[in-house]
């Protein structure tokens, strides 16, 4: 289950602490487990004693390891690609959407199990509007319906600003519940066998041996996505790739930074 929070470019350990308490153990209790990156807040003396204390055990991931943060990537990158198409025009705005992202992920059915995240944990699922539905063609067409009747609900508010702010209220939401159900339509299509194919790696945050601090800086100004590569292995949704050997990085990546 996925819980989003917006938090500053700058968060100390004892913040994330905060964090972690206000929006995962408030619903669902302490885990015996957090597997997390390797991020200075969560390998910092106050996280670590802490949750040592409470008897929780932390598990760091290595970088792209497919056992570890597989999941994690995915659902980041469904996240990016959401907010990227839904605030291009607006980009301050991403942290208003994450309510409603968080939602669309947890109401979402997923290929692996087959569920939706909230029916697993709940074994129910969450009331939904019919307006806000949409993506099959009975909920299009229950949901159109629906959206007859709320217009003629509209239609008898007074002043006409308001009728329009509740109109665009409905909108933005259904278009955002559908962006997310395409995104992670689109990531679950990636993760189809690569063998015996050549793939493109993506760049981002990849540790690439740079020779001085001006091609650093060209390094910023590069294509996204470099190869292509051949694969060498399948490891559930990871592939381990035939990278020369003047990078320095692992040669195993989860599928999200494949293309």
């Amino acid at each position: 289950m996925v819980h989003l929070a917006p938090v500053r470019d700058k968060v100390t350990g004892k913040q994330a602490e905060q964090l972690f308490l206000d929006s995962v153990f408030h619903y669902h209790g302490l885990p015996e487990t957090i597997v997390s990156d390797r991020d200075p807040r969560f390998t910092g003396a106050f996280w670590d004693t802490r949750f040592q204390l409470l008897g929780t055990k932390l598990t760091m991931s290595t970088a792209d390891h497919p056992q570890t943060d597989g999941q994690t990537e995915r659902v980041n990158r469904v996240l990016e690609d959401t907010l990227r198409s839904f605030c291009a025009e607006a980009p301050r705005s991403w942290s208003d959407q994450l309510s409603m992202v968080e939602f669309a992920l947890n109401n979402a059915v997923h290929a692996s199990t087959g569920f939706t995240p909230f029916y697993l944990n709940g074994l129910r699922h969450p009331q939904v509007p019919l307006t806000l539905r949409g993506g099959t063609t009975a909920f299009t067409e229950s949901g159109g319906e629906a959206r007859k009747a709320f217009s003629s609900l509209v239609s008898d508010i007074e002043p006409e600003s308001l009728q329009r702010q509740m109109s665009s209220f409905i909108d933005d939401r259904r278009t955002l519940i559908n962006r997310v159900r395409d995104a992670m339509a689109s990531a679950q299509d990636k993760q189809k066998d690569y063998s015996d194919k050549t793939i493109l790696l993506d760049t981002k945050n990849l540790p690439l041996k740079v020779v001085s601090s001006v091609e650093s800086n060209k390094l910023k100004l590069k294509h996204r996505f470099i190869g292509p590569f051949a694969v060498l292995a399948r490891h559930g949704a990871a592939y381990t790739i035939d990278l020369p050997k003047s990078m320095a990085t692992h040669q195993t990546f989860y599928v999200g930074r494949l293309k």
